[in-house]
C-alpha cells in the first residue's frame, strides 16, 4: 500500500504504524494536547498527524521522548499561559516557522495577548505595553535566540520576575521550539491552508535564503 507524504516524510495513518509508532501516536492524540484540539491543529481530518508530530512517528523512541518534553513544557510547567505563548511565538517569528505561528497564534489570543503584541512579535519589533514581568520574559527569549545566552542583568531580571523554576522552563522551552522549527523546515512540513499569506510564505522564503 502506498503511504501519502507530508513534505519530505511519509504521512501514515494510525493503522499504518507498528506497535511502537501507535503508542507514540496515542500519546500525542490522547494526551493533554487533545484539550487544545479546537484551537491548535494536531490531527488532519483523516486522522494523520500534522506539523512536527508526524515526524515524531518516524523514530518512536525519539518521538516518545520529544512529545513528552513538549507536553511537560505546555501542560506541566509553572510558566503562565501568556508567558509561554509569547515565548513560543517569538521563537516562531525568529525562525519564520509558519506552522508554529499558525498553531499558537490562537492559543496566544486565548491566553490574552493583544493583537498589537502579536503583530509586533511577528514583525520582529519590540512589543509595546508589556508589564515588567512580561518584558523580562520577552527580553530573555530574544537574547536566547540572538545570542544563545543571558547576561547577568537579563538573568537576574527574569529570576526576580518569574522565579528560578520558570527561568529553567523558559530556557528549555526556547530550545525545544527551536528543535521543532528545525524539524519543520528540514522536513518541508506544509503550513495548513488556513494560515494567512504572510505566515504561509515564511517556509518558502527560508528555503530561498531570504530573511
Amino acid at each position: 500500500m502506498t503511504v501519502a507524504t507530508h513534505g519530505r516524510l511519509p504521512w501514515p495513518e494510525r493503522d499504518d504504524l507498528d506497535g511502537d509508532g501507535r503508542a507514540v501516536y496515542d500519546a500525542i492524540v490522547g494526551g493533554p494536547r487533545a484539550s487544545d484540539a479546537a484551537t491548535s491543529p494536531i490531527i488532519a481530518p483523516d486522522g494523520r498527524l500534522e506539523g512536527p508530530f508526524n515526524a515524531m512517528l518516524m523514530s518512536p523512541a525519539v518521538g516518545r521522548a520529544l512529545q513528552s518534553l513538549g507536553s511537560a513544557i505546555r501542560y506541566g510547567s509553572s510558566l503562565a499561559d501568556r508567558d509561554r505563548e509569547l515565548a513560543i511565538l517569538e521563537v516562531a517569528a525568529h525562525h519564520r516557522s509558519g506552522f508554529e505561528w499558525f498553531a499558537h497564534e490562537r492559543l496566544a489570543n486565548a491566553a490574552g495577548l493583544e493583537a498589537a503584541t502579536l503583530e509586533a512579535i511577528r514583525s520582529r519589533r519590540h512589543p509595546e505595553g508589556l508589564d515588567a514581568g512580561a518584558e523580562s520574559v520577552w527580553t530573555a527569549v530574544r537574547a536566547l535566540l540572538e545570542r544563545g545566552d543571558l547576561d547577568d542583568e537579563e538573568y537576574a531580571a527574569l529570576v526576580a520576575a518569574r522565579g528560578e523554576p520558570a527561568t529553567v522552563e523558559l530556557v528549555v522551552l526556547v530550545g525545544y521550539y527551536q528543535t521543532l522549527a528545525l524539524m519543520l523546515r528540514t522536513f518541508r512540513v506544509p503550513v495548513p491552508a488556513a494560515a494567512d499569506g504572510v505566515v504561509a510564505e515564511w517556509s518558502t522564503s527560508n528555503r530561498e535564503g531570504k530573511s
